[in-house]
C-alpha cells in the first residue's frame, strides 16, 4: 500500500510529541485506533457486515506511516487490508496528526493565558455566539458569557474593549478563555492601571462594592504619609477616575477613604448625601443612619442602590432614617461603649 514519506510521517509525529510532551506511542495508538475506524466505516460503505464484536488490529510502521489491517482468527492474525485502502490509511493518518498539533498549540497557548488570570487584558468582538460573545485575543478567542457582561451593554462587530481574564474553564467545546467585564476585580485592576500610586504600593484599594452598569463603590487608603489616597485615585480634573469610567461604559464611580473607624466609614459610603448621626449595634451589625428630609432619596439612592453599595462596602446592614431639618446634631452613638473598632472585612 501506498506509505507517507518518512520525512512527512516521522517529522509530523516527533513535532508533536517535542510540542505536547506527548509520548509518540500514545500519538501512534490514537492513529492505529483512528485507522481502525475508518476500515469499518469504509467496509460499511463497500455493502461488507461487520459484526462490532470482531476484532482488528492494525500495525503501523512509525518511520513511514504504513498501515495494515489483521483480523484476529482463532487467536492468529489475517491480513484484511483491502485494495486501496492505503489511500483511506494515509488521509485518516494525516487528519489524526493534524488534530493533534491543533491541540498541542491550542494547550501550549492556554498555558500562557493561565498565567495572566485575573489580569486585565484587550480584545476585539469577533462574532455573536448566542448570548455568548466571541472575542479576539490575538492568538486565540475568548469567552464573554451573559453573566459576565455589563448589563444593557452594547457590542458591535470589531470593537476593542478591556476585559478581565477571569479564568479558563471546561466547556463543551474543550477548555474555554472566561472573560468578564461584570466582575468587581476588573475596577481593581483599571485603577492599578490608571494610578501609579496604586502600582507603586502606595495607595491600596481596600473594598469594592460594584452594580455593574450602574455605580460602583470604592474605599482606598494610603501606606505611605503625605499620599491622598483619594485624590491619587481621582486625579487631576478627574482625569484617571475618568479614564476607569470610560473604560466600563460611563459607570457611575465613588471613591470614598477607607477608615477603621466604622462610624465615619458608614458616613464617607453613603457620599454623596450627608449624615446627621450614626447608632451601630455591633450585635446585630446594624447601623441606623439619621439623615435630613432633604438628603433621605439622595441617601438611599434610586432603587435603594447608594445604601445597598455603601451596606456592601463596610459590612454593616444600613437603614436610613429621615429626621426634621432642625435637628443637626451629628454627635454619633455607640452601643457597646468602649470596645475598639476593628478594621472592616470585605464587604463584597
Amino acid at each position: 500500500m501506498a506509505a507517507l514519506a518518512r520525512t512527512e510521517f516521522s517529522s509530523a509525529l516527533n513535532a508533536i510529541a517535542n510540542e505536547s510532551g506527548l509520548n509518540p506511542a500514545i500519538v501512534l495508538d490514537t492513529i492505529k485506533q483512528a485507522i481502525q475506524a475508518a476500515f469499518r466505516r469504509d467496509a460499511r460503505e463497500r455493502g461488507e457486515e461487520i459484526e462490532e464484536e470482531r476484532e482488528f488490529d492494525v500495525e503501523l510502521d512509525p518511520e513511514s506511516g504504513e498501515a495494515r489491517v489483521f483480523e484476529m482468527v482463532e487467536s492468529k492474525k489475517k491480513d484484511v487490508t483491502p485494495p486501496g485502502f492505503g489511500r483511506i490509511a494515509v488521509q485518516t493518518a494525516k487528519q489524526v496528526i493534524l488534530q493533534k498539533i491543533r491541540e498541542a498549540e491550542k494547550d501550549a497557548i492556554l498555558a500562557q493565558y493561565e498565567k495572566r488570570i485575573g489580569s486585565l487584558i484587550s480584545g476585539t468582538v469577533l462574532r455573536f455566539d448566542g448570548p455568548n460573545v466571541r472575542v479576539d485575543l490575538g492568538r486565540t478567542e475568548g469567552l464573554l458569557p451573559p453573566q459576565e457582561r455589563i448589563p444593557n451593554e452594547k457590542f458591535a462587530l470589531n470593537q476593542r474593549l478591556t476585559f478581565l481574564l477571569k479564568e479558563i474553564r471546561e466547556t463543551d467545546r474543550g477548555r474555554e478563555i472566561i472573560l468578564s467585564r461584570a466582575d468587581p476585580e476588573i475596577v481593581r485592576r483599571l485603577f492599578s492601571r490608571e494610578v501609579p500610586e496604586i502600582g507603586s504600593g502606595s495607595v491600596e484599594i481596600k473594598e469594592i462594592a460594584r452594580e455593574a452598569g450602574n455605580r460602583t463603590k470604592i474605599a482606598v487608603s494610603s501606606v505611605q504619609s503625605g499620599v491622598d489616597p483619594v485624590g491619587s485615585c481621582v486625579g487631576q480634573r478627574g482625569v484617571r477616575v475618568q479614564a476607569v469610567i470610560g473604560e466600563l461604559n460611563e459607570e457611575k464611580i465613588d471613591v470614598i477613604p477607607w477608615t477603621d473607624n466604622s462610624e465615619q466609614f458608614i458616613k464617607s459610603a453613603l457620599s454623596p448625601s450627608e449624615v446627621v448621626s450614626v447608632v451601630l449595634d455591633k450585635k446585630t451589625k446594624e447601623a441606623v443612619v439619621k439623615v435630613s428630609e432633604e438628603q433621605l432619596s439622595l441617601a438611599i439612592g434610586k432603587e435603594g442602590q447608594n445604601v445597598r453599595l455603601a451596606s456592601k462596602l463596610t459590612g454593616w446592614n444600613i437603614r436610613i432614617e429621615g429626621v426634621a431639618g432642625e435637628e443637626t446634631d451629628t454627635e454619633t452613638e455607640i452601643e457597646e461603649e468602649g470596645k475598639s473598632e476593628k478594621p472592616v472585612e470585605n464587604g463584597n
